[in-house]
């Protein structure tokens, strides 16, 4: 046999052995907002999931943390995770269409998602009918798991868990440091995530003995908040709570800094004030801001796969880890640890794994006790963090087992 013989011999022995080896792609979907107001938050998630993906499927040295081996899924025969991104454009009714496209055209076997609670709330409707898994990596409004959805997984704390984690915060620092805080004014949107969280911080304030000093709701977007400043300059709360998205975040910190109002404290729900967004557009007006947050990029001690995941997103998308991408990255990991227990890749199955996940805070980039689901689909372990901004930068504050700095009772 000529050598060009047995060349073509050895490509036609390879077609014909290599598909019965190939594990087939399994398919996620992501519904995010990639065009329009929140297009910036949607890229970011888009980046983190793709480095998620890398980590998951490549060959590199292993990350310490779930499915931070690399090689693909090894229960399914090294098949790899392959996402379709799909725009929700940040409009619920238009997530809808999407999610039930992904669904119906794309064949996905799971949806991850999608920033807001609103768009979460219609997405998980359309996962109950066609019935697969619906992860919840960053959308926090209580109300989600209380629907009784069976196919609802929220690795995010909520934030009735977050504003808890706040609560006792004011409380052990208020001990440790005499700095008490008796009234909080809350100023939140008009949206299901600014209702629900407003509701949740006035049941625990009220429980706390603190005094409501104001209560404001906002439309959204707003053009102007001077109005809204003025209210909570005639409040003049110990803190200020405000659960608000980017723009409106960077908004309210110049309008109260245009009337020379200067907040004794402002404690925010995270979502705009942890973009990096907030901290470039408020500038110095960030300055002593705190916030709630899933994540602690300080926390590299107890979390040693933060620098080296932290350093392939910064390679990507020229910025680091935050509240959001962290938890979209953690979100798919622990999607992805499920899909390879299930040995088939299949709805129910995953459905299944994901209700005895069981994983251990260590083994994750969050600061959490670890990831484990409820009878409602909410990972009961996920312990929040305080931080605050100090040199344009957060840092964490509290829990003081974890803080690298004392708090500083003082916004610029």
């Amino acid at each position: 046999m000529t050598r060009f013989g047995l060349f073509a011999s050895a490509a036609v022995l390879a077609l014909s052995v290599s598909p019965a080896f190939a594990a087939e792609d399994i398919v996620i979907g992501a519904v995010y907002p990639l065009t329009g107001n929140s297009a910036p938050i949607g890229l970011d998630a888009k980046a983190a999931y793709e480095v998620a993906v890398d980590i998951i499927n490549g060959t590199h040295a292993p990350i310490p943390m779930v499915m931070g081996k690399g090689g693909g899924l090894d229960k399914l025969g090294g098949a790899k995770i392959k996402i379709i991104f799909a725009d929700s454009q940040n409009d619920p009714q238009k997530a809808r269409a999407e999610a039930e496209r992904l669904i119906t055209q794309e064949h996905v076997v799971a949806i991850i998602g999608s920033y807001t609670s609103s768009t979460a709330a219609t997405i998980s409707q359309v996962t109950e009918r066609y019935e697969i898994p619906y992860m919840s990596a960053d959308n926090t409004s209580p109300t989600l798991s209380q629907r009784g959805l069976k196919w609802f997984f929220r690795t995010t704390p909520n934030d009735e868990m977050f504003s808890a984690a706040m609560f006792k915060f004011f409380a052990e620092e208020g001990e440790k440091s005499g700095h008490k805080v008796k009234s909080v004014a809350l100023f939140h949107e008009d949206s299901l995530f600014g209702t629900d969280s407003s509701n949740v911080q006035a049941k625990l304030a009220k429980e706390a003995g603190l005094t409501i000093a104001a209560d404001i709701k906002y439309r959204a977007n707003s053009p102007s908040l001077s109005a809204e400043a003025q209210a909570l300059k005639a409040a003049d709360a110990d803190a200020i709570l405000p659960s608000s998205y980017t723009s409106d975040s960077i908004l309210i910190m110049k309008s109260m800094n245009e009337i020379g109002y200067k907040p004794k404290a402002v404690l925010a729900q995270a979502a705009g004030f942890q973009e990096l967004a907030f901290l470039t557009g408020a500038g110095p007006l960030a300055e002593g801001v705190m916030s709630r947050s899933s994540f602690a990029l300080d926390a590299t001690k107890s979390r040693p796969a933060i620098a080296p995941v932290d350093a392939l997103y910064k390679a990507h998308n020229n910025k680091d880890l935050n509240d959001n991408t962290s938890r979209d990255i953690t979100a798919l990991a622990v999607l992805a640890d499920a899909i390879n227990r299930s040995g088939t890749g299949k709805p129910e199955d995953i459905r299944k794994a994901l209700v005895a996940t069981d994983i251990n805070g260590a083994d994750t980039i969050m600061p959490w006790a670890g990831v484990k689901f409820d009878e409602t689909g909410q990972n009961v372990l996920g312990t929040p963090v305080i931080q605050q901004v100090t040199g344009g930068v957060y840092h964490t504050v509290w829990p003081f087992e974890v803080a690298v700095q004392p708090v500083v009772w003082s916004v610029k």
